[in-house]
């Protein structure tokens, strides 16, 4: 059996693993897009040809886990891809988003490339694209046993990962040199106190774990009260300096827990009776697929919704789909709260708020998730005082806050915490993944004091036997 890498090798983004079984049954774990600077090209070649591959299982909906699904399909792919009935919904909205955003950016790509005399990309994907991927989805519930080949040959199924509303890890069991072996991806390893998603699940033992790394050498501030630590920014920015509080979110799960804090606050009598916005179409019904997808909350905000009939709807919030009202945001002097995706801040309207408002002393930009180093808000986060945005060079004026509490991505504890469901000595190996490199190794360093064995962190593009 051959394990590869076609993404999230030494990086972050772009998830994508191929296991080829002893029959040649190709099995692609996540097909996710490589987000970041000069990441243009990655994102144009596989690295196998999709045609060969006969499933696809999805971790989850982010789009660096599932956004070159379209393209895949565009390039000969035309099996099943697998995943729960919330990360199809997800996906609904968010793979025609990405279409509608890669149309958009080519030409202000192909534009740069033309001058630097490079050579013109072609589009990643379009519209029909993501609805023809759109159209191969199959559902699977938590626990669900399903099969994969010729005689069912693989058996699978997935666990909550409770990183994302759907997520997943998957779980196989591949027949290969007259034994089994068990294999697990982790997918993106959530939280335990996630405030609105159920703690991630325990699985049984694996012989081959692929497991994630963002957060390996790092643990998360403790939020000695998260809501007061939230209503100290916004009182510090929109009540004392009148300025106006801007916040960079992924439009799934960031941007409905920040909403599910403000309800609260605001349900308390502590918020300031400012404005905050949504500024977000993909936010605003991802935010309603959520509501639809209760099975996945933890009891405390359920019972929260019992007491207060919505935890997503309070007095001052507002939903903007509409471009010229989105527009007309940048106008307003009054103090507001703006809540807009990407969280990385590399797409999206937020890009445009941002600019806006970065040069004025009075404003803040709070960055409440993981943003990976070679993004805008990773040199916001890093402390750069100047930042490429739109091609111009702009000074960072505006104040930089950072909040942990919200981050969907288990730290370092927490991930060995998830771990600990199984018996180190008998896991044969585990592959590091969705890591920068230095964290990975600081991570291994990490399993190996757990009493892993042998942990490999694999480059883009390798191969490994097992």
């Amino acid at each position: 059996m051959l394990i590869q890498f076609f993404g999230a090798a030494r990086t972050v983004t772009g998830s994508k693993h191929l296991i080829t079984t002893e029959k040649g049954t190709k099995v692609l774990l996540d097909c996710g897009l490589f987000q970041g600077i000069q990441t243009d090209e990655f994102n144009q070649e596989f690295g196998f040809k999709p045609a060969d591959v006969d499933y696809v299982i999805l971790s989850h909906a982010h789009i660096d886990h599932s956004g070159l699904l379209p393209r895949l399909v565009r390039k000969g792919f035309k099996g099943p891809i697998y995943c729960t009935a919330a990360t199809a919904d997800l996906c609904r909205v968010m793979l025609l988003d990405s279409a509608h955003i890669q149309e958009k950016d080519l030409e202000r790509i192909n534009k740069r490339r033309q001058k630097q005399g490079r050579p013109l990309l072609e589009e990643l994907y379009n519209a029909e694209d993501a609805a023809q991927a759109l159209s191969l989805l199959k559902t699977v519930r938590y626990g669900q046993t399903f099969f994969l080949g010729e005689e069912n040959e693989i058996s699978v199924f997935l666990t909550d990962a409770a990183h994302l509303l759907g997520s997943a890890a998957v779980h196989l069991s591949i027949p290969d040199g007259g034994t089994f072996k068990q294999v697990t991806f982790t997918g993106d390893i959530g939280r335990p106190e996630d405030r609105i998603l159920r703690k991630p699940e325990p699985f049984p033992q694996a012989d081959y774990i692929i497991c994630e790394s963002t957060y390996g050498d790092r643990l998360h501030e403790k939020e000695i009260d998260m809501h007061a630590h939230l209503l100290r920014i916004v009182q510090e920015t929109c009540v004392r300096r009148r300025g106006k509080l801007i916040i960079p979110a992924f439009a799934i799960d960031r941007t409905q827990e920040l909403i599910y804090a403000l309800d609260q606050l605001s349900s308390s009598g502590q918020l300031p009776q400012i404005p905050v916005y949504i500024d977000s179409p993909l936010a605003i019904r991802a935010t309603a697929i959520m509501k639809e997808h209760d099975e996945c909350f933890n009891p405390e905000i359920l019972e929260y919704i019992e007491k207060d009939g919505d935890a997503f709807a309070f007095p001052y919030l507002n939903y903007i789909s509409d471009v010229q009202e989105s527009i007309a945001l940048n106008d307003r002097k009054e103090p507001c709260i703006i809540i807009s995706a990407s969280g990385m801040a590399e797409a999206g309207r937020i890009k445009h708020h941002i600019k806006n408002n970065i040069g004025d002393p009075d404003s803040t930009i709070l960055l409440v998730g993981y943003a990976s180093a070679n993004t805008l808000a990773g040199a916001l986060k890093r402390g750069d005082r100047q930042v490429n945005i739109f091609g111009e060079r702009l000074d960072v004026k505006c104040r930089v806050e950072t909040m942990d509490s919200f981050s969907g991505h288990g730290d370092y504890s927490e991930m060995l915490d998830f771990l600990s469901c199984q018996t180190p000595e008998r896991v044969k190996e585990v592959f590091l993944v969705h890591g920068e490199y230095e964290t990975q190794v600081a991570f291994k360093l990490k399993l190996e004091k757990a009493g892993f064995r042998k942990i490999h962190i694999p480059a883009l593009y390798e191969g490994v036997k097992i």
